[in-house]
C-alpha cells in the first residue's frame, strides 16, 4: 500500500480527514473564521498548553492517538483547577510534510476520546506545516455561577488536599527511559495518557475549596507556586500519609529504591492531579484526600514548601522548560 504522507494532501483534504471523528457541537463550530460558543455563566475561563515533539513526547514512545489524549486532558485539568467544566478546545496542529496522516488519523482518534469522556467539543482550531510536530490547544470552560478557584487564596490552618494520582507518569517515563515498559504498563499507559479529575475542580468549589491548581510540573514546584501566590507555608505530609503510601506502591512496581520513588510523587509531573486547599471545617468531595497543612509564615520566613517539616532533600523539584536538562 502506498505511504500518504501529509505532504501529499492540500488542508482541505487533511481536515476532510481530521474532523469527522471529532464532537463538533457548538452554536457555531468549525467552517467559518472563527466558533460561537454560549457562555451561560457571562465569564469564560480560558487556558492554553502546548506539545512539542522530542520536547514533550517521542513518536517512537506515544501514538498518535496518546498525544490526542493527553493535549486534550491537559487542558481540561487547568479549566478543573479553576472549578469549571470545559466547554469547547480550540485544537492547532504543526506537522512535518513526511508525516504519515495515518498518524494525523490516529491523533484525532485519542484527541476525540477524550472530549466525549469529559463531554467537552473541539470547536476549530487550525493546522500548518512545521519541522516536527507541534500541537496548540486552547481549552474553554465555564464556571457555571461559581467563584473561580484561584492559587492566592489558601491560609494559615486549611488542609492541603490532592484529588487524582501523583507519581504514576513519571514512573511510567523513568520506565520507557530505562528500557523497562513492560515491566509496569500501567505506569506507562499512565504517561501516556494521564486521566486528571476534572469533576474534582467544580466539586471542590462547591464545598469551599480556598485554593486549587494543577499540578503539572511535580507537587514541590506547583505547591512552591500555590504557597507563594498565597504568602503561606506548606507542609506536606510523605511519611505515613498518602503521599508514602503512593510512593511504597511505585517501588514495589518499578524495583526502584525508596527515595527515588519518593521522587516520583513529590517532583514528578503530568499526572495532572488538582492541589487544593480547605478550610479545616469544610467536608471534602469524594477523591479528595489530605495530603499535609498550610500554616503562616514565621519571622523573616519566606512562603515555601516543606515535606514532614523540613525542606526537600531529595534531587530535584519538579519539572522547569527552560532549566538546564529541561
Amino acid at each position: 500500500m502506498r505511504r500518504v504522507r501529509v505532504g501529499d494532501l492540500d488542508e482541505a483534504a487533511l481536515l476532510a480527514r481530521f474532523l469527522p471523528g471529532l464532537p463538533t457541537q457548538a452554536l457555531l463550530g468549525p467552517g467559518d473564521d472563527a466558533a460561537v460558543l454560549a457562555a451561560p455563566d457571562g465569564r469564560v475561563v480560558a487556558t492554553a498548553d502546548v506539545l512539542v515533539e522530542h520536547r514533550d513526547f517521542r513518536r517512537d514512545w506515544s501514538t498518535g492517538a496518546d498525544v490526542g489524549w493527553k493535549a486534550a486532558m491537559q487542558n481540561v485539568a487547568d479549566v478543573a483547577a479553576m472549578g469549571a467544566t470545559c466547554t469547547g478546545l480550540l485544537v492547532s496542529l504543526g506537522m512535518p510534510a513526511d508525516l504519515d496522516v495515518s498518524w494525523v488519523d490516529d491523533f484525532a482518534a485519542g484527541l476525540g476520546a477524550a472530549c466525549r469522556a469529559v463531554g467537552t467539543n473541539v470547536v476549530g482550531g487550525d493546522l500548518s506545516g512545521a519541522t516536527e510536530v507541534v500541537v496548540a490547544v486552547t481549552a474553554l470552560g465555564d464556571l457555571g455561577g461559581r467563584a473561580p478557584l484561584l492559587r492566592s487564596g489558601a491560609r494559615a490552618g486549611d488542609l492541603v488536599t490532592v484529588a487524582g494520582t501523583l507519581g504514576r507518569s513519571a514512573a511510567g517515563l523513568d520506565l520507557l527511559q530505562r528500557g523497562a515498559s513492560a515491566d509496569a504498563p500501567e505506569l506507562v499507559e499512565a504517561h501516556r495518557r494521564p486521566v486528571p479529575p476534572w469533576a474534582a475542580g467544580p466539586a471542590a468549589a462547591l464545598a469551599g475549596a480556598s485554593a486549587q491548581m494543577d499540578v503539572s510540573d511535580g507537587l514541590l514546584r506547583d505547591a512552591g507556586r500555590l504557597a507563594a501566590a498565597s504568602a503561606v507555608v506548606l507542609d506536606l505530609d510523605l511519611r505515613g500519609a498518602l503521599l508514602g503510601r503512593w510512593a511504597a506502591a511505585l517501588a514495589a512496581t518499578t524495583g526502584v529504591a525508596g527515595p527515588t520513588a519518593d521522587g516520583f510523587v513529590l517532583t514528578g509531573g503530568e499526572d495532572h492531579a488538582l492541589l487544593g486547599c480547605f478550610p479545616p471545617t469544610a467536608t471534602l468531595p469524594p477523591g479528595v484526600a489530605v495530603v499535609g497543612r498550610v500554616r503562616a509564615t514565621g519571622p523573616g520566613e519566606r512562603p515555601r514548601v516543606l515535606v514532614d517539616g523540613v525542606p526537600w532533600a531529595g534531587p530535584g523539584v519538579g519539572w522547569d522548560h527552560f532549566a538546564p536538562g529541561g
